[in-house]
């Protein structure tokens, strides 16, 4: 396994987003994901993402299951912000109170007594980001915190909250059917020398190839909600893919495999994280570390992937009014 840097800090090239294990993707399989887990750290995969908000608490309890008597392996990342409630409301908090009560209860699920990475999930828009990111330095200063990040921040955002404090990382959705993030995002992670964490790579599991219709989804998959996957827009989105197959048929490799290859060839200041709770999956996306895309292969799948070519928002539209503060 190679290494990228994010900011300061070193990764496996390659990293493990673990939100399907408790929520969104279908049911639970604890054994399987800790499974997954294990075999992941075994093959140099370093980098483990979750949040407070998956399963509301789980996914962390899970992990300090699955890394227990292996945290010298590990740089974790985890997220807070992002609130649901018993109700079935939701929002989003980033008071300085707040920050401090998230990161005891993420240590305490985790079981362990420093966060490498700790990000703002969401940004709270009516807390100014200097008073949240100043809250995530104490934590820094108070030794619980390692390096801080937001995920899904606007470039003036971004700017504002490095003034504060330097942040390690951004974490936003990037992949072939999700690209807002080069239109200024990526550019001013770059200026400030910010890394830059891709999540759902694999465009939440439609650029594999394997979601035709929607039932390939199981009735509780969350993807049902998601403008992207309505009956229609998946009809749409289908024609896409076959440049995708096209170049995994030229190299002998699978749509996933060319589509993680993809996010991995915009920049070494990127590091990926699909999630996956089964291992054949995982082997087939640390494999694609592997794949060396021409530039040909790269003008072919920008030219039909360019961005806003998708059809359908990427959340419902509750979920994106929170996105790009």
């Amino acid at each position: 396994m190679k290494f990228r840097k994010i900011g300061s800090l070193k990764v496996s090239e390659i990293g493990l987003g673990c939100m399907g294990m408790s929520i969104a993707y279908g049911d639970r399989d604890e054994a399987a994901s800790i499974a997954t887990i294990h075999h992941a750290l075994d093959h140099g995969v370093n980098f483990i993402d979750t949040a407070d908000v998956y399963g509301n608490g789980h996914n962390e309890e899970l992990l300090s299951r699955a890394l227990d008597g292996h945290w010298h392996k590990t740089i974790i990342a985890t997220k807070f912000g992002q609130r649901r409630f018993s109700d079935g409301t939701s929002d989003v908090c980033g008071t300085p109170e707040y920050v401090i009560k998230a990161c005891d209860a993420s240590l305490s699920r985790l079981k362990t007594d420093i966060i490498d990475l700790y990000y703002l999930h969401r940004v709270d828009k009516d807390v100014p980001i200097e008073e949240t990111v100043g809250a995530m330095a104490s934590l820094i200063k108070a030794g619980k915190v390692r390096h801080i990040g937001l995920s899904e921040a606007s470039s003036q955002t971004i700017i504002r909250a490095h003034a504060t404090y330097p942040i390690t990382a951004i974490q936003s959705e990037y992949s072939l059917w999700s690209r807002d993030v080069e239109s200024s995002i990526l550019n001013t992670c770059r200026d400030l020398g910010i890394g830059f964490v891709a999540y759902s790579p694999l465009g939440r599991g439609f650029l594999t190839g394997k979601i035709k219709d929607l039932k390939a989804l199981i009735p509780n998959d969350s993807r049902r909600a998601h403008p992207r996957f309505s009956e229609e827009s998946i009809s749409k989105n289908l024609i896409l893919l076959e440049t995708i197959h096209q170049v995994a048929a030229q190299h002998n490799v699978s749509p996933a495999q060319v589509a993680v290859a993809w996010v991995q060839s915009s920049g070494e200041d990127i590091v990926s994280i699909p999630g996956t709770k089964k291992i054949k999956w995982l082997e087939e996306n640390i494999s694609a570390t592997e794949l060396e895309l021409s530039v040909e292969d790269i003008t072919k799948l920008n030219t039909s992937f360019y961005p806003g070519v998708a059809k359908g928002d990427r959340y419902p539209t509750g979920a994106m009014k929170h996105l790009d503060h």
